[in-house]
């Protein structure tokens, strides 16, 4: 009789699959190769978590304006140009917008497309910046359970992503979450000119009924590949749908508590 694996020995099976199941186009790109990387990153973004707002406990807000209006306005302009690649590379490659396989190959379309998936999840490190703005800036009702998982669990997923599935359908997410963003990014770009810029900001509410209606579309993609013929991993679309399911719900108890139910106690 075959002896069963030790704790070592499963631990090392797991990681040699890492390591050798990647996407062999994707693997020599910055920060793809290996998952630590990136689990040190998650790890110094709780870090700045716990300890920013303490070091900043006795210090005055930064006024951080010129920096935000750069930075707003940059994630803006690589929001539009994601969502063009996305889009584009699609419709190039005549991509099903209901079953999409991904394209291993080095064609250039489908190295395009990798290339866009390799940059929007570079995207979700970068936006842990936003995290560190709110902590100097002193804004700790921001740093909300919402806000730190959904920053912190995205830079895994597209990890994920572009180590594995660099292409096929995962384009619909990204084309959704980069089209979502520039609007978004452009309401933070707005709002850091100035206090006078507050009555053109009068549809902050629907931003959030627009980042809703992206995961209910995300969950209802997966959801149905989850029970058609698709040559796409099933163990992702599944994982993808219980996550949404968790963004809806967190998003709508922000909603919620944000917009119903601060009317309600005005009246």
């Amino acid at each position: 009789m075959s002896q069963m694996a030790s704790p070592g020995q499963s631990v090392e099976s797991i990681h040699q699959w890492i390591f050798e199941n990647g996407d062999k186009r994707t693997d020599p790109w910055l920060l793809v190769y290996s998952p630590m990387p990136v689990v040190y990153i998650f790890l110094i973004y709780l870090g700045v978590v716990w300890a920013g707002p303490k070091l900043m406990k006795h210090r005055e807000p930064l006024d951080l304006k010129p920096l935000l209006i750069v930075y707003n306005f940059t994630m803006v302009c690589m929001s539009v140009y994601m969502f063009h690649e996305f889009l584009v590379t699609s419709l190039l490659s005549n991509y099903s917008y209901l079953c999409q396989p991904v394209d291993y190959s080095t064609s250039p379309l489908a190295m395009r497309m990798a290339k866009a998936c390799w940059l929007f999840f570079f995207s979700k490190v970068i936006e842990l910046a936003d995290t560190v703005f709110f902590i100097l800036r002193k804004k700790n009702n921001q740093l909300t359970f919402l806000h730190v998982y959904h920053h912190g669990t995205m830079i895994f997923n597209w990890w994920a992503g572009v180590k594995y599935l660099a292409g096929g359908q995962s384009f619909f997410i990204g084309l959704l979450n980069t089209f979502v963003h520039s609007v978004m990014y452009s309401y933070y770009g707005l709002a850091a000119l100035g206090p006078h810029m507050q009555k053109y900001l009068w549809w902050k509410r629907y931003l959030t009924s627009l980042q809703l209606v992206q995961f209910l579309l995300v969950s209802a993609h997966t959801g149905y590949n989850l029970f058609t013929d698709c040559d796409f991993s099933k163990a992702m679309n599944a994982y993808v749908f219980t996550y949404c399911i968790s963004l809806i719900a967190l998003f709508s108890n922000f909603y919620y508590q944000s917009y119903l139910n601060t009317k309600a106690k005005k009246m």
